[in-house]
């Protein structure tokens, strides 16, 4: 017996249901864009087909078919079926539910479990559902638009298998479309442009797609160009998500376009950022990063051309303030590039954690009283002002501790300087 806690079967009887729950597919054939789990010799499948169903997430964007998937496997025979909305319930449902896996196993009869949307769940939401997975009273299935890493669990996660649904690509977006025609009583026509812009509105979401359709469908548009499809329901956010995965994948991607000197793929995912409405001083602090990590003394005036570029868009603001950003990727990506002062900085700390808390020579510790003094703190300290090349190429490392060169500098852009004036120290030395 099937039992849905979030469906309400007035409603589905409805005919003023929308278009995408008209045609949301009743057989994995009519699934498009997975063709990585739904083809016939996947894990995936095999394992649906088997009626042996074990734990998992469907992992994808809003629209790629996460539900309808879950819908489809939850008509597998010989499971007791529980669907439940993580945006409506609470650990008191999830208890209910569970309560009654107990019973059904007690009878030989198995569980199926579905949670739509399960990041919304918090952690104490989330464990609730660790015993039952580990003592076989439940097969959970889970949907998330949010990447598991950051949303679930580890708990959670290693109780399950992660599977991941893709954004539905144009190819397929036609085949929906030309489903979607073929239902309609009434036949939209549109041009190819058209046609084109609704696809790149709709991002790879079918139901957004089957939504617009439906939409246009009621409408009294005798034929729909790009111009009139934009008129007629605007732009659309590009998916991002200010805290999750695709906030951490874009940011990487800036860095990485920028440390790998290409402007034109560093202004991309600048662009993409600030489409998807990131915070500018959020991309400004990660520029001043790289300022120092990617280019460092190659360039000494990187970080104050950051600095300079943010006081702009500071005092501009938006939208005219975003020049100063595209400015400012495009001076780092094109300056010259060393990480010396990064890999300083790493060698440095891991060997003051590595040595523990060795004292200083006493030559260079001050001396403000006499009792420091008798002790020899500050003898033999030469004052290298006092020398005519103001170097005396003393000990400046504690004396338990052999000399370390941390810094390494390059032979790129100002670096070099500074390369050719240690080594002339160096030789002053010996």
């Amino acid at each position: 017996m099937m039992k849905n806690l979030f469906d309400n079967p007035e409603i589905n009887k409805s005919v003023n249901k929308p278009l995408s729950e008209k045609l949301r597919p009743k057989v994995f054939e009519e699934v498009f864009g997975q063709d990585h789990l739904l083809r016939d010799n996947s894990f995936f499948l095999k394992m649906i087909n088997s009626g042996k169903i074990s734990s998992f997430i469907l992992w994808g964007p809003p629209g790629s078919g996460k539900t309808t998937i879950a819908r489809l496997i939850c008509d597998t025979k010989g499971y007791d079926l529980y669907k439940i909305s993580a945006v409506h319930s609470g650990v008191g449902e999830i208890k209910r539910v569970l309560d009654s896996a107990k019973m059904n196993i007690s009878h030989g009869i198995k569980t199926l479990m579905f949670v739509d949307e399960i990041h919304r769940f918090n952690k104490a939401q989330q464990e609730s559902f660790l015993g039952s997975i580990e003592e076989g009273l439940i097969s959970l299935i889970g949907s998330t638009t949010e990447n598991p890493a950051f949303s679930l669990n580890n708990s959670l996660i290693s109780r399950c298998n992660i599977f991941r649904l893709n954004s539905i690509p144009k190819t397929d977006l036609e085949k929906i479309y030309n489903r979607a025609q073929k239902f309609l009583s009434k036949k939209i026509t549109i041009t190819d442009d058209g046609k084109d812009s609704l696809f790149n509105i709709v991002d790879g979401d079918a139901r957004y797609l089957l939504n617009i359709i439906d939409m246009i469908h009621y409408s009294d548009l005798k034929k729909l160009d790009k111009a009139s499809l934009n008129s007629l329901i605007g732009t659309r956010p590009l998916r991002y998500d200010k805290s999750g995965e695709n906030h951490f994948n874009l940011i990487s991607a800036l860095h990485k376009s920028i440390r790998g000197s290409d402007p034109d793929a560093s202004l991309y995912w600048l662009s993409r950022m600030l489409a998807g409405g990131e915070d500018p001083l959020y991309i400004f602090r990660r520029l001043l990063r790289i300022a120092s990590e990617d280019i460092g003394l190659a360039d000494p005036s990187a970080l104050t051309y950051i600095i300079s570029a943010r006081d702009s868009y500071q005092i501009v603001g938006l939208p005219e303030g975003e020049i100063f950003l595209a400015q400012a990727v495009i001076y780092l990506s094109t300056s010259e590039k060393s990480n010396s002062v990064y890999l300083a900085q790493i060698s440095a700390i891991e060997t003051a954690k590595k040595y523990g808390s060795l004292d200083p020579p006493k030559h260079i510790i001050n001396a403000p009283n006499n009792f420091m003094k008798k002790l020899g703190y500050g003898e033999g300290y030469i004052y290298d002002h006092s020398l005519e090349n103001n170097f005396s190429g003393q000990n400046y490392f504690p004396e338990d501790l052999e000399k370390k060169i941390f810094y390494k500098p390059k032979s790129v852009g100002y670096e070099k300087l500074i390369k050719e004036k240690l080594l002339k120290l160096k030789s002053k030395k010996k």
